[in-house]
């Protein structure tokens, strides 16, 4: 890629992490439906408080110096986990960019029987309830001493911590069931994709709403009496999640000696029906991120200044490297299929109302720089990361009650 814009590079990223650098380094991208301006995009769906049924979050962005109705078709903390989702993939591909130097970065491994989740998958990251919950050796995580240590970091001293778990320092982690002494560190990156809604002429703008149906090549309508009925979810009682299994067994009590339709277990056909939100027009479709170095800079690390710096410089590589794997992977949900329109705009503020461009951050850009980090760290900061993995045996308890049903699909 050649853009003929300067790179960031790792003399831009100690001097942004020193005493009065750069406050944020953004990348705003044009993106676009892949189908073309006509075609809808799917946003993120969310559960109202006092409701029930899902909808969108419409607000008001100011866009070309005006206020414009918009859409987020991503949120910051889905942009988030689909960058972790993306650095995870990277780390456990041999193939995959990056990888001899993701390998390298420590983690918090949950071990539930086989399957493992670590503090890039694990939603509170270091801290996470499936982690605190499991034991190490014979003792319970909570005890064990280097554990312990990086619960105590705080901001005046973040080391233990980033020598467990970085990532709970660059994607944020709150330490929140804890009494006291409750780590909380902002996430350093925030991102998002919003769109501008076509139609303007509305304050109280309303989604489309899409067709669903389900055609059974075996039979259009299958009805079953209770016996039956009764029989088949309790074949299937180990598979089904106890709210559709409850429901089955109260719908065949309340038919008596009739008999209730088969649909729950997923037999016969179901009729189109206008029901669920469908897609949004956008005339314009944004992406953005924002690497705060003025976040980073409220971490010490029990250093010398040049360590501190150098070890937020490695925190920053991190955080590019989370943003650089999620844009090179446009995967949002169905339905919500985009394209770039343009490279990304990369501004490096230079404080006092000045900006400087710089060339998109790629993956090999932010590999580059974190690999340059680290080594310098290394040297300098008394960093030794080697692909430690902290491992946890999870509690079996937890696995076993385990269910996938969800309150929404953010």
């Amino acid at each position: 890629m050649s853009t003929g814009l300067p790179n960031l590079t790792l003399e831009d990223l100690l001097k942004a992490n020193s005493p009065g650098g750069s406050s944020v380094l953004t990348s705003v991208t044009e993106l676009s439906p892949a189908g073309g301006p006509h075609a809808t995009v799917a946003p993120g769906r969310y559960l109202t408080k006092n409701g029930s049924k899902p909808t969108y979050n419409f607000g008001i962005r100011f866009i070309d110096n005006e206020p414009k109705i918009s859409v987020v078709i991503d949120s910051g903390q889905s942009q988030t986990n689909r960058g972790e989702e993306a650095v995870n993939r990277a780390r456990e591909d041999s193939f995959a960019p990056l990888h001899s130097i993701l390998s390298r970065i420590p983690t918090i491994e949950v071990d539930y029987g086989g399957k493992k989740y670590n503090d890039l998958t694990l939603p509170h990251r270091g801290f996470d309830a499936h982690i605190r919950a499991g034991k190490v050796g014979d003792i319970p995580v909570t005890a064990d001493e280097s554990y312990r240590a990086a619960r105590d970091s705080n901001h005046t001293n973040a080391r233990a911590l980033m020598d467990l778990s970085p990532y709970s320092l660059v994607n944020g982690s709150w330490d929140a069931t804890r009494k006291s002494n409750q780590g909380r560190y902002r996430s350093t990156l925030e991102s998002e994709i919003i769109g501008i809604l076509a139609d303007q002429s509305t304050s109280n703008p309303e989604p489309n709403f899409s067709g669903g149906a389900r055609v059974d090549p075996v039979a259009a309508s299958v009805q079953l009496d209770q016996k039956t009925m009764t029989a088949l979810a309790d074949a299937q009682r180990h598979e089904l999640s106890k709210g559709n299994y409850d429901a089955i067994i109260k719908e065949a009590k309340s038919a008596g000696k009739g008999v209730t339709s088969a649909s729950r277990l997923g037999l016969g056909a179901i009729p189109p029906t206008l029901e669920t939100l469908g897609g949004v027009a956008c005339s314009q479709i944004i992406r953005s991120h924002v690497l705060s170095f003025a976040t980073l800079r409220q971490l010490r690390f029990g250093l010398t200044p040049e360590g501190d710096i150098a070890r937020r410089a490695v925190l920053a590589a991190l955080g590019l490297v989370v943003m650089a794997l999620a844009d090179d992977e446009l995967y949002i949900r169905a339905n919500c299929n985009l394209v770039e329109l343009d490279y990304p705009t990369v501004m490096l503020d230079e404080r006092y109302g000045r900006q400087r461009q710089l060339a998109p951050i790629t993956v090999e850009l932010a590999g580059k720089l974190l690999e340059e980090a680290i080594e310098h760290a290394t040297n300098v900061a008394e960093l030794d990361w080697t692909g430690q993995v902290f491992e946890v045996v999870g509690d079996p308890t937890i696995i076993a009650s385990a269910s996938d049903n969800e309150a929404g699909d953010e």
